[in-house]
């Protein structure tokens, strides 16, 4: 079974790209490689059942079992010496990839409260567009009756080294809500 996006992408995206931005080479055709999704939980210091309820909520979301992230350095500050879990991160690809997006723009990002579309500043020199969320609850997978703490999230989207240009339309042809200029 195909993802609805990746069915669209290639039948209607590819040709508005071709032809806006003049590509010859569908190789040459700006592609999404993968969505990254990180949730930081610096509570974990002190007590591990905030990770891992904030891993069964990623878990739970992105429908793949994400990978703790370790402290690399020790900050006497924080009381963190290296080494002890600090966060949880996911890697999609391909058709979960697809299937994360399409429910991201149409059904979490329109239960945002006074939402008025994703900033357009957020891309990188490479073309990369990084977005934070700041509960896990608008997804629909969560059970926002069993929360004991909310949890925001870093979503970064990665793209194969193309202009800013070109990815931001590409986004916005997957339906990506972005704010007016």
């Amino acid at each position: 079974m195909v993802p609805r996006l990746l069915e669209k992408y290639k039948t209607e995206i590819v040709p508005k790209l071709t032809e806006k931005f003049d590509i010859k080479n569908v190789m040459a055709m700006p592609r999404l490689e993968k969505i990254v999704i990180n949730m930081g939980v610096g509570e974990a210091i002190h007590d591990i059942k905030i990770l891992e309820s904030a891993m069964a909520d990623l878990a739970a979301i992105t429908g793949q079992k994400p990978l703790i992230r370790r402290s690399r350095i020790a900050i006497s500050n924080f009381k963190l010496r290296a080494g002890l879990p600090i966060g949880c991160k996911v890697t999609l690809r391909a058709a979960k990839m697809y299937e994360f997006l399409d429910r991201l723009v149409n059904v979490c990002l329109p239960r945002i409260r006074d939402f008025n579309g994703v900033s357009r500043k957020s891309f990188d020199r490479f073309g990369n567009y990084s977005m934070g969320i700041s509960e896990q609850a608008i997804f629909p997978e969560i059970d926002s009756g069993r929360i004991t703490r909310v949890q925001g999230m870093d979503i970064t989207f990665v793209f194969n080294n193309k202009p800013q240009e070109q990815t931001m339309e590409l986004l916005s042809l997957l339906g990506m809500p972005f704010r007016k200029a």
